[in-house]
């Protein structure tokens, strides 16, 4: 029987490739995070860390994890999306971003702010990259692993 753990793996490996790629974004090439990107940046870990836990569990429990990362990956989708929209209507945002103070209140905000702290305006245009906005590639990886934890849940086993 055929099983979803690489599959798993795999989402884990990128979901957390991604923020490595964020905080390498941030901290080399100085581009703050907004409050949204920071929401970005939990759903990619709760996408990976779901993905980690279920693959080391036994074998029953890979189409859980792969639905319950889905689910993590619609979240952060969502996320994506709104950010996109607000980048679409900059006067949306304006000044210090309520949602802002409280994330960064949170205590993972203050236990690792290099991580988790917002300092940037959501309707900041940084330089695209690759020709896309950091949103447009949020929201095109997170679309991407959702496709593939569904297809690892619901695909037959031969």
């Amino acid at each position: 029987m055929k099983t979803s753990r690489p599959v798993l793996f795999s989402v884990a490996i990128i979901a957390f490739s991604l923020v490595g790629f964020a905080l390498y974004l941030q901290h080399v090439k100085d581009m703050l995070p907004c409050p949204l990107c920071v929401l970005q940046r939990y759903a990619f870990i709760a996408v990976g860390l779901i993905c980690l836990v279920f693959a080391l569990l036994p074998r029953g429990a890979t189409k859980a994890g792969a639905l319950l990362g889905a689910l993590g990956a619609v979240t952060g989708a969502g996320i994506a999306g709104w950010h996109l929209w607000v980048k679409a209507h900059p006067s949306v945002s304006c000044g210090i971003d309520p949602l802002e103070t409280s994330l960064n209140r949170i205590p993972t905000a203050e236990l690792m702010p290099f991580l988790f702290k917002a300092e940037g305006l959501c309707s900041a245009e940084y330089a695209p990259v690759l020709g896309l906005s950091v949103p447009q590639w949020s929201f095109a990886w997170f679309i991407l692993l959702l496709l593939v934890l569904f297809w690892a849940a619901f695909r037959q086993s031969r």
